[in-house]
């Protein structure tokens, strides 16, 4: 037998079962993500429109999908009805500061926890991974006392420190640092790169998909972030756009929807800018973290 034939014979036969099958499995994978696509974008599509609708509209029985008389009036109303100019500031501060934070100490215990030695390592991982399990609730009343005793209620330091620390990051960095070439690592050693020329000439620009992941979803969290900054603040000057939206929802009762959904609309559109540019290294920084355990 010739190799020619063994390569004939090893091709995988296609029967008319297989196709159905494969037919099937492709409708209903279809099916799984438009129903995805409805839950999620629904609830996204309807604050949209009711943003510029008039309050009579919005309590339209059936309700119009398209707005009928379009009006920006709600938009002026929501930022004039609450500072959301100073919102705005401390909300880019806190989560770019918490973000930077993060990310820097995501990548430093993450190649501690990959590539160092050092007694008691998997001790070490095995706590981090704990850390995942405690809901972060429980940790609210120990870091308000902390912070509180440190003098830093109702400043950016109180709202970023406490959370500047994440497991999760950790965990998904280590794990895309274990799947890096070994050899790569070791010829940089061989050639006598130090720890910090090999973090920041090799493993951080390989692992560039993961990092841009955790620091994503490490923004998307700091940007939405609602019962510390509440807690830890009491003035309206250091408050963040959650806040601001709960206190115009509040203002505003069920009254008038429409400025609650445009208040809303300043949270979402700038996040939502930020994850549609970098949406193209979520799933390779994922993927990349779930390689190698």
């Amino acid at each position: 037998m010739t190799v020619r034939d063994e390569t004939i014979l090893a091709r995988p036969v296609v029967t008319k079962a297989n196709k159905g099958l494969l037919h099937v499995q492709r409708f209903f994978g279809y099916l799984a993500m438009a129903l995805a696509i409805f839950l999620v974008g629904l609830p996204v599509y309807w604050t949209i429109i009711a943003a510029f609708k008039e309050s009579a509209e919005i309590y339209r029985i059936p309700p119009t999908w398209v707005p009928l008389n379009p009006t920006f009036e709600n938009f002026s109303r929501a930022w004039n009805a609450a500072p959301f100019g100073r919102y705005y500031i401390n909300s880019f501060i806190t989560t770019l500061g918490g973000t930077l934070a993060k990310v820097l100490l995501a990548v430093l215990s993450a190649y501690a926890l990959a590539f160092l030695r050092f007694p008691r390592k998997d001790l070490v991982f095995l706590v981090l991974l704990a850390g995942l399990m405690i809901p972060p609730e429980i940790t609210i009343v120990p870091n308000y006392l902390t912070v509180g005793r440190l003098g830093w209620i109702n400043t950016y330091a109180g709202i970023i420190i406490p959370s500047a620390a994440v497991a999760y990051g950790t965990f998904l960095l280590r794990q895309a640092f274990l799947a890096l070439p070994f050899e790569v690592i070791e010829a940089a050693r061989v050639d006598g790169a130090g720890h910090v020329r090999i973090l920041l000439s090799i493993v951080i620009p390989m692992s560039q998909p993961a990092i841009v992941t955790m620091a994503l979803l490490a923004l998307v969290a700091r940007w939405n972030d609602f019962l510390w900054p509440l807690l830890v603040t009491h003035t309206s000057d250091m408050r963040t756009l959650p806040i601001g939206i709960f206190w115009l929802r509040n203002s505003e009762g069920v009254i008038n929807w429409g400025v609650v959904m445009a208040g809303s609309l300043f949270l979402i559109v700038p996040v939502l800018l930020v994850f549609l540019w970098l949406q193209r290294y979520i799933v390779e920084g994922i993927a990349a973290g779930a390689v190698k355990g």
